[in-house]
């Protein structure tokens, strides 16, 4: 079969790799491997391991440098805004990744959610491949450019409050009660897992979120219960 030309995706995206088989790496998902063994060998996951660590680094650095006077928990609640899920996937699929995506027919049909996964795992993993081709200053380079800059915006927006404090608050104001989360679904490998949690007030499911922990599954629960109880959603 024949491969995307990712000499295009480099040039578009600066870079410029010494090893270009990692570079490939980074777009391919597990279920590639097992249609496409000859074709490839290694699919991205561990490269998506080193990525998650090096951008969590980059960001903490940064908004540690950028808001002196921003708290602990605010500066936190600001990296989760610009590393989570939906973030990631949106800057993915702005610079083009989707197109690259090395997929199995059945994974390749998968354009929600699932997909919204791909292509965060798949930014993560670009970024674990340009930190060893490349080195830290390169790779901080990368995500100065493309994830960084969406920071002002994401604190304008108030899209970093905590949507789990905020349901709880607004829970215990009309009814007088804190709401339960349950995990009700877990599905893929250790080191890959996705959770469904559901929340509940007086045993009534309000809402459910997926997520790759079950606290990012149980923050997009409480996005959406806001949004489904009206209390001011974010």
């Amino acid at each position: 079969m024949q491969l995307p030309e990712f000499s295009v995706l480099e040039k578009k995206l600066n870079l410029n790799f010494v090893d270009k088989d990692i570079f490939r790496q980074a777009f391919t998902h597990r279920s590639f491997i097992n249609e496409n063994k000859l074709v490839v060998a290694e699919h991205n996951e561990r490269l998506e391991f080193l990525g998650d660590a090096v951008l969590e680094l980059a960001t903490t650095s940064f908004l540690f440098k950028t808001y002196p006077k921003r708290q602990e928990g605010e500066l936190t609640s600001f990296r989760a805004a610009l590393v989570n899920t939906n973030t990631l996937s949106e800057i993915a699929l702005k610079l083009g990744f989707n197109e690259y995506l090395l997929l199995s027919k059945g994974e390749s049909k998968d354009t929600g959610r699932a997909r919204q996964y791909i292509l965060a795992d798949c930014l993560e993993a670009v970024i674990g491949a340009v930190y060893i081709d490349q080195g830290y200053d390169a790779v901080y380079t990368f995500i100065e450019t493309n994830i960084l800059p969406l920071t002002e915006g994401i604190i304008a927006s108030g899209s970093w409050i905590d949507a789990k404090s905020h349901f709880q608050e607004r829970a215990q104001e009309a009814q007088s009660v804190t709401p339960i989360y349950e995990t009700t679904h877990e599905e893929g490998p250790d080191h890959n897992k996705q959770f469904t949690v559901a929340v509940k007030i007086l045993d009534e499911v309000i809402a459910s979120g997926k997520g790759k922990s079950k606290q990012e599954a149980e923050q997009q629960a409480a996005q959406k219960a806001l949004e489904v109880k009206g209390w001011m959603p974010l």
